[in-house]
């Protein structure tokens, strides 16, 4: 099956000098926003998952181990002298992003103590004072950082310490965050799909997806955040992306907010209703909603690759497959892949993954499918490349039925380096189970 039937050239954008405003981690780098918003939703899970404590059911990830890393040298280093103002805040950030909330706020207030107009610094105590549930001290910290910030970066911080204030007056705190002072609403106070209200529309900032994703990438864990970014993509007609961050927000999150569960239900009618309308609707639907929100990159952190550690592989048993070294192929000018090695040692073995099933056809029930590690809402926006798409096929009359919801795949993998015309990898004789 040709692949180019299901995929468009994504173009590549260049991008700016990294931003460091909010969280200051060194080792976060970003790309210049709004990104695509696929890649922006893959890094914020990474992020995210970087506080998820490794237990029985949840293995580490690669990136929590090497931020944990990271955190110990730093530790040590304050043992041998005195941290110095970007040693302190690195610190600092690593915590937050591990969930180390009391021993971040030490950290951090001891430096401030010593470098108390230090950006970075301040920026980084606001914002573990804020996961802490202390707005006021939050407030008062991400106020001065926003004195302290550089001049590009200041709409970010001053979106930021909106936020935080905004929650401070919220009666409730599981409504909406009124960030940008509009309703997103279509009709006689009424939510229609892919529509807002030109007059609301207006009051929206050029920037306000790019100030939304960076507070985001910020807070990962911070649901709230997400459903206010799926707002946006519907007022901007992009109603795939919309329903796919809202059933995030409810099936991730845990969110139950009545608004939100009704939005998501008719983003998620309207999403359906496209998936039978021609490629030419398809590519009006796509212009449509292209033409408000143009990604300036194709995912925001620019150093996101980290050293992984693999496990040895068993020739006879199953062999768990990350997605970072399955997307860490590379194509040359003529579409010749170049697999990692770690990769090539998994060829015609048994593996295990997780992802999201991408249909080939309208059936309810499937006998192949495409595999992608994170849901897509714009086919012609978000997706994901063909290095980032697994073809699955069941055994012969076996079929699964199509679901939104993340599954494990476990198959004997095959890797394809001769025929442009197909798929880069196959999962035969798949089992497909709903992932616990």
């Amino acid at each position: 099956m040709c692949p180019t039937r299901f995929f468009v050239v994504l173009i590549v954008f260049s991008v700016a000098a990294p931003a460091r405003c909010g969280l200051h981690y060194s080792g976060e780098q970003f790309a210049e926003l709004p990104s695509q918003w696929r890649g922006f939703l893959l890094d914020q899970r990474m992020l995210r998952l970087i506080a998820v404590k490794p237990s029985v059911k949840v293995s580490e990830s690669a990136v929590r181990k090497k931020y944990r890393e990271e955190a110990a040298r730093l530790r040590n280093l304050s043992r041998q002298r005195k941290l110095d103002a970007g040693e302190a805040a690195d610190l600092g950030a690593l915590l937050i992003r591990l969930a180390e909330l009391d021993e971040a706020l030490a950290v951090l207030r001891e430096a401030q103590g010593r470098y108390a107009n230090h950006y970075r610094v301040v920026a980084n105590l606001g914002t573990a004072w804020q996961l802490q549930g202390d707005l006021d001290r939050a407030e008062m910290y991400l106020q001065q950082a926003v004195r302290l910030a550089p001049g590009k970066f200041e709409p970010a911080e001053q979106l930021h310490l909106k936020l935080v204030r905004v929650r401070k007056r919220k009666k409730n705190p599981a409504d909406l965050d009124d960030l940008f002072g509009i309703r997103y609403v279509a009709e006689k106070g009424e939510y229609v799909a892919g529509r807002i209200l030109p007059e609301e529309k207006k009051k929206l900032p050029a920037n306000a997806v790019a100030q939304l994703q960076q507070l985001a990438l910020w807070l990962p864990g911070d649901g709230l955040l997400l459903w206010q970014l799926a707002e946006l993509a519907n007022a901007f007609g992009d109603v795939r992306t919309a329903a796919a961050i809202m059933e995030g927000c409810v099936t991730e999150f845990g969110l139950n907010h009545p608004e939100l569960r009704r939005h998501r239900r008719l983003t998620r009618e309207a999403a359906d209703a496209l998936a039978d309308k021609s490629a030419a609707s398809l590519k009006t639907e796509h212009s449509r909603h292209v033409a408000g929100v143009k990604p300036r990159s194709n995912r925001p952190l620019l150093n996101r690759l980290v050293s992984l550690t693999l496990p040895e592989i068993d020739p006879k048993g199953i062999n768990p497959l990350p997605w970072d070294i399955v997307i860490e192929t590379k194509m040359d000018r003529k579409y010749k892949p170049t697999f990692h090695p770690y990769l090539k040692q998994l060829d015609g073995k048994q593996v295990r993954i997780n992802g999201f099933m991408q249909p080939l056809s309208n059936n309810p029930d499937v006998v192949a499918f495409m595999l992608i590690e994170y849901p897509v809402g714009c086919w012609y926006c978000e997706s994901p490349g063909v290095t980032g798409i697994i073809l699955v096929e069941l055994p012969p009359g076996k079929t699964t039925p199509f679901t939104r919801n993340q599954i494990q795949v476990t198959g004997t993998l095959t890797l394809n380096d001769k025929d442009p015309e197909n798929f880069l990898y196959l999962l035969g004789k798949a089992q497909v189970e709903p992932l616990k």
